[in-house]
């Protein structure tokens, strides 16, 4: 924490320990998930990138391989958990009191309410935002982010850090392709310059195409998880 005089008060700069704070509850999050043996799948996106339509699609791959559940969060309104509860996957609703984002101990919170041990896999849609959620670790134990074809290939360029946060970028929406300007190799290209680990599927959650090679991405890194 650092601090600043003027002529007539003091600023003090507390976003550093607020940082560090979270890291360690999220720490001690990931701890907790590995003894229970639940992965957590933090995910974010802008609004509109269809993160609710990829669950749903991804629910019917993955429904009968693994137990499964999802957390929504958004700042009021309970239409995304409605959505997934109608379709058979458990659900719960997360509001985050008017919060851009989660935070370690407010997933926490929600994973206590939900209830994991009986989950293999419980995946976290974080509020529809390409600033606030890459900034706080919410004790996930992979961070994934859906990119949208109408949003543009230059996205990872303009918000670095959820690019640079996230182990799996998701292309979604490619059946419309043809009626915008996205580049596909540049948008790898962009994203690989945040983070040249990070991996890349292209995927139609209208459609279904790339659903199962996310779902088996997704698969491999819950036995991974799950086994170490």
């Amino acid at each position: 924490m650092g601090t600043e005089q003027t002529d007539k008060f003091k600023i003090i700069q507390v976003k550093r320990s607020i940082f560090e704070d979270n890291n360690k509850d999220a720490e001690k999050l990931r701890q907790q998930l590995k003894e229970e043996k639940t992965f957590l799948l933090n995910l974010m996106s802008s609004p509109g990138a269809e993160k609710t339509s990829t669950l749903l699609a991804l629910s019917k791959e993955l429904s009968w391989k693994v137990k499964m559940g999802v957390m929504e969060a958004d700042i009021d309104a309970a239409v995304d958990a409605e959505t997934m509860t109608e379709a058979g996957v458990k659900s719960i609703q997360i509001h985050t009191g008017g919060m851009c984002h989660l935070d370690a101990d407010m997933t926490r919170q929600g994973l206590t309410e939900f209830g994991t041990k009986d989950l293999d896999l419980v995946i976290l849609e974080n509020v529809g935002n390409l600033v606030c959620p890459a900034e706080f670790d919410t004790g996930a134990v992979r961070n994934m982010t859906i990119l949208s074809v109408p949003e543009g290939h230059d996205k990872p360029l303009k918000y670095p850090l959820m690019y640079e946060t996230c182990d799996l970028m998701v292309v979604n929406k490619i059946d419309v392709l043809d009626y915008f300007d996205f580049d596909k190799e540049k948008a790898v290209e962009y994203a690989k310059m945040r983070n040249p680990d990070i991996d890349v599927i292209f995927i139609s959650a209208k459609t279904g195409e790339g659903i199962p090679q996310l779902a088996e991405w997704i698969l491999k890194n819950v036995k991974e998880w799950c086994a170490s």
